[in-house]
C-alpha cells in the first residue's frame, strides 16, 4: 500500500517535471527552434519578455532549388491563419541575398512542401513556394521592396502575402491552389545565403491570428480578444491582457491609472500598475455596450445600456467613474436608440449617434434637463460624434459623400468639413489630449460602408489634428469593438485597442 502510493507520488513528480521543462523550452509564443537542413553554423532563437520581441539567428546555403537550410522558430497549427510581424535585418549584412520571414511547411525536413513570405537583404520581396517534396523553388514577386511588415495568409489552398513599409498601405501578391497539409508548421526564419556566415533579424509585433469562420453569426458568435497598447512614436505594440471572452472599446482613465472596457453587457477595470481587473459596478446598468465615455476630468463616466422597460433600447446614462452609484439616466424612454461617444468639457452635455424618425443622426443632450438639438440631418448615417478638448468641434463619421469618411464640424453643427478622402472606410475619430492628432480605424475598402463589422483586416491611422494625410500606426484582425471610443493615454503618447483572433 506505502510503496505502490510513493510509486505514484513519484511517477506524477516525473509528469509533472516533464510538464515543466516542456513549457520552459517554449520561445514567446512558438514551441521550438531549429536549424533546418544542412547549416554550419548553429543558430539560435531569442525572446525578450519584457518587449515582446524575438531575435533569430541563421547561416545556410539557400532557400531555394530542391532544400533548404535556415534557422527556424516554429510551432503548429490547423486550418486557416494570418502570420504577422514587422521584421528589421541585424547588421550590414554579407550576402544581399539573406532572407527572413515567415515559412509555412508540411514537416520540418529541409525538402518539404511549403510556402514562405520572405524579404532578402537587397530589398526583393517573394512569395515563395515549393509545390513538391524535393521539387524546385518557385515565387511570385512584389512590387513591394524593403518591407518592414510581412503578413502571410492562409485560406483554404489559397496564400496571400501583403507586405509595407511600416506607415504606409499593404502590397499583395497571391497563390492559389497551392495544397499543403490542414495541420502545418509556421513560423519565422532567417537564412544567411552564406554557409560560412551568421545572420540576424529582429521581430516585433509578432501575431499569430486564427480568423473567424465565414459564416459566423456577427453579435452571437465571437473570437477571442486581445487588449494591446500601441506606443505612436515607435509603433511598438504591447499585449497586456488576453481573453477568451470577446472584451471591447478600452477607455483610458485621465489619470493614467486604468483602462475601462466591456464584457458581456459589464464594465470592467483593467489596472495598468498591477495588471489586476475588477468588475466596476454600475448597478442595474448590465446590458452595455461599448459606447461608454470618461469626462475629459475623468468624474464621470457615460454609458449605453440597453433598457429593459423600452424594448432594451439603447439609452444613455452616466455615474461616476468609479461606479458604486445607480446610473442617471439622461435620454427619455422612447425616443429611439441612443449611442454615446462624447461629453463636453464642461461636463453639461453628451453628443451621441441618435436613431430619431427613422434615420440615425448627431445630437447633443443636455444632461440636467434631457432637452436633444439635433446637429445634423442627413438620409444617410452620421456616427462616432466626439467633442474636440476644448470644446469648440465635433469631431465625426459620415456616409454623406459615399464611403465612410471623417468630418467635423462647430459645436453647434455648423461648417461641416470633409477630412479624409482616400478609399478606406474611417470610422470613431479620437482625438488626442495634446490636440495634435486625430486617431481611428480604417475598415477595408470593399465592405457596407455604413457598416463597422467584427473581425476584418483593418488599419489604425492617424492624421494631424487640422487635418492631412493619414498614416498607418497599426495592422490589426478586429473591427468592431477595436476602437469605438476615445482611448488615448493623457500624455498623448499611446493609443489602447483590442484586436481578436480564435
Amino acid at each position: 500500500m506505502k510503496v505502490s502510493m510513493i510509486y505514484n507520488y513519484i511517477l506524477c513528480f516525473l509528469l509533472f517535471g516533464i510538464n515543466v521543462v516542456s513549457s520552459q523550452n517554449k520561445i514567446g509564443i512558438f514551441d521550438r527552434n531549429a536549424d533546418i537542413g544542412e547549416c554550419r553554423l548553429q543558430g539560435f532563437s531569442e525572446y525578450s519578455e519584457k518587449n515582446q520581441t524575438y531575435k533569430i539567428g541563421g547561416s545556410g546555403t539557400n532557400m531555394w532549388f530542391g532544400k533548404d537550410d535556415f534557422q527556424y522558430l516554429w510551432t503548429t497549427i490547423q486550418g486557416d491563419f494570418i502570420l504577422r510581424a514587422e521584421v528589421k535585418f541585424l547588421g550590414e549584412g554579407v550576402d544581399p541575398h539573406r532572407k527572413a520571414g515567415w515559412i509555412v511547411k508540411n514537416s520540418l525536413d529541409a525538402n518539404s512542401k511549403h510556402v514562405n513570405a520572405t524579404t532578402h537583404g537587397d530589398g526583393l520581396t517573394t512569395l515563395q513556394f515549393r509545390k513538391e517534396i524535393g521539387g524546385d523553388t518557385n515565387e511570385v514577386i512584389s512590387e513591394d521592396t524593403y518591407p518592414d511588415v510581412i503578413q502571410l495568409e492562409r485560406r483554404g489552398n489559397k496564400f496571400i502575402m501583403s507586405t509595407a513599409k511600416f506607415g504606409e498601405e499593404f502590397t499583395s501578391v497571391e497563390l492559389a491552389d497551392m495544397e499543403l497539409d490542414n495541420s502545418v508548421y509556421i513560423g519565422l526564419y532567417v537564412c544567411s545565403h552564406n554557409p560560412d556566415v551568421m545572420e540576424s533579424a529582429e521581430f516585433r509585433n509578432v501575431r499569430i491570428i486564427r480568423p473567424v469562420d465565414p459564416n459566423f453569426t456577427p453579435y452571437r458568435d465571437y473570437l477571442a480578444s486581445n487588449l494591446e497598447i500601441l506606443d505612436i512614436a515607435s509603433g511598438h505594440r504591447e499585449i497586456i491582457y488576453r481573453s477568451a471572452h470577446s472584451i471591447q472599446a478600452p477607455n483610458w482613465t485621465p489619470d493614467g491609472k486604468r483602462l475601462i472596457y466591456n464584457s458581456k453587457g459589464h464594465l470592467y477595470n483593467y489596472e495598468l500598475s498591477t495588471n489586476s481587473i475588477s468588475a466596476l459596478n454600475t448597478g442595474f446598468a448590465v446590458n452595455n455596450n461599448n459606447d461608454h465615455v470618461l469626462t475629459f476630468d475623468g468624474t464621470l463616466l457615460g454609458i449605453s445600456n440597453h433598457n429593459p422597460d423600452d424594448s432594451g433600447t439603447s439609452a444613455l446614462y452616466y455615474l461616476p467613474a468609479h461606479g458604486d452609484s445607480l446610473p442617471t439616466m439622461v435620454t427619455k424612454p422612447g425616443v429611439g436608440a441612443s449611442y454615446l461617444h462624447g461629453w463636453s468639457p464642461d461636463n453639461k452635455k453628451m453628443v451621441f449617434t441618435g436613431n430619431r424618425n427613422g434615420a440615425y443622426d448627431i445630437y447633443s443632450i443636455d444632461v440636467d434637463s434631457g432637452k436633444e438639438q439635433q446637429l445634423t440631418n442627413q438620409t444617410t448615417l452620421d456616427d462616432g460624434p466626439e467633442y474636440s478638448p476644448d470644446g469648440e468641434y465635433i469631431f465625426f463619421n459620415s456616409t454623406r459623400t459615399g464611403k465612410m469618411k471623417l468630418w467635423r464640424m462647430k459645436a453647434n453643427g455648423k461648417d461641416k468639413t470633409q477630412l479624409t478622402f482616400d478609399a478606406h472606410n474611417d470610422w470613431f475619430p479620437h482625438v488626442s489630449p495634446d490636440k495634435k492628432w486625430i486617431a481611428f480605424i480604417s475598415f477595408p475598402k470593399d465592405i457596407d460602408p455604413s457598416d463597422h463589422p467584427f473581425y476584418k483586416h483593418c488599419l489604425l491611422r492617424i492624421m494631424p489634428y487640422q487635418g492631412g494625410k493619414p498614416k498607418v500606426i497599426a495592422y490589426i484582425y478586429g473591427g468592431q469593438g477595436s476602437i469605438n471610443v476615445p482611448s488615448w493615454s493623457p500624455d498623448s503618447k499611446k493609443i489602447a485597442f483590442v484586436t481578436n483572433t480564435k
